[in-house]
C-alpha cells in the first residue's frame, strides 16, 4: 500500500516511514528538511511545509493511508496544526480522494484534558498549553470533516526502545493513567493502523 507520512524527518514521523518501508509499503514523506534515512526504491522524499497546499497535494496523492506527525520544540502560540489540517483536508477534497487518515496529537487534547494527572496538567498550563490549545482545533477540523480518521493520543514521548507491549485505551473514565510511551512504539500502533484501521472515528491513548 502507498502511505503519506507529514512530518517525517524526525521523531515518530521518521520511526514510521522506517517502519513502512520495512514492511514493503510505498512511503511519500513529506518534510521541510531532507528524511535523513538512505535512498529507497519505495521511497519519495517531498520537501516542503505540511502548510504549503502544494506539497501536500503532491504527498497524498494516490495515498492509501496519510499519517499526520506533526510536532514543534516551541511552546509558543502556534497555529501549524490547524493551519495544516484546513491544508491537508482541502488537498483531499481536490484531490477526490478518502484515504484512512491517521492524525497523531497527545493525550490532554480535547477532552482528554479532564482526565489527564495533577501534575500533567500542570505542565500543560505552564508549558505547553497554547500548543495544545492548536492541537484542539486541530482535531475539531479533522473529526468534524473527514470520513475515514483516528486522532491518536499518545502519553508523553520517549526515545525508548520498540517493545510492542503497551495500551491502546479508546475510551476515557475517570482515574485512568496514561504515562509515558516510546515514540518508536508510537509509530508501531500508527504503521499497524495504517495497514488495518480498527479505531476508525476513535481517539485512541497510547500508554505503557
Amino acid at each position: 500500500m502507498k502511505i503519506s507520512i507529514l512530518g517525517a524527518s524526525a521523531g515518530v514521523g521518521l520511526q514510521c516511514v522506517r517502519l513502512a518501508l520495512e514492511s514493503g509499503h510505498e512511503v511519500v514523506a513529506l518534510s521541510r528538511r531532507i528524511v535523513p534515512i538512505p535512498d529507497h526504491g519505495k521511497l519519495t522524499r517531498v520537501q516542503g511545509s505540511a502548510t504549503d497546499a502544494r506539497a501536500v497535494r503532491t504527498a497524498v496523492e494516490g495515498a492509501n493511508a496519510v499519517l499526520v506527525t506533526l510536532g514543534t520544540k516551541s511552546p509558543l502560540p502556534t497555529t501549524m496544526f490547524s493551519d495544516s489540517a484546513r491544508i491537508l483536508l482541502q488537498a483531499l477534497k481536490h484531490i477526490g480522494s478518502s484515504p484512512t487518515l491517521i492524525v497523531l496529537t497527545g493525550f490532554g487534547t480535547g477532552d482528554s484534558w479532564n482526565y489527564n494527572s495533577f501534575p500533567m496538567r500542570i505542565l500543560f498550563t505552564l508549558a505547553l498549553k497554547q500548543v495544545y490549545r492548536d492541537k484542539d482545533v486541530q482535531e475539531q477540523l479533522i473529526s468534524a470533516g473527514y470520513p475515514r480518521w483516528e486522532i491518536v493520543r499518545p502519553g508523553r514521548l520517549t526515545n525508548g526502545s520498540m517493545t510492542g507491549q503497551y495500551r491502546v485505551l479508546d475510551k476515557l473514565v475517570q482515574g485512568m493513567k496514561v504515562g509515558a510511551i516510546s515514540r518508536a512504539d508510537v509509530a508501531k500502533f500508527l504503521v499497524a493502523q495504517a495497514e488495518q484501521p480498527t479505531y476508525l472515528g476513535k481517539y485512541p491513548a497510547l500508554s505503557y
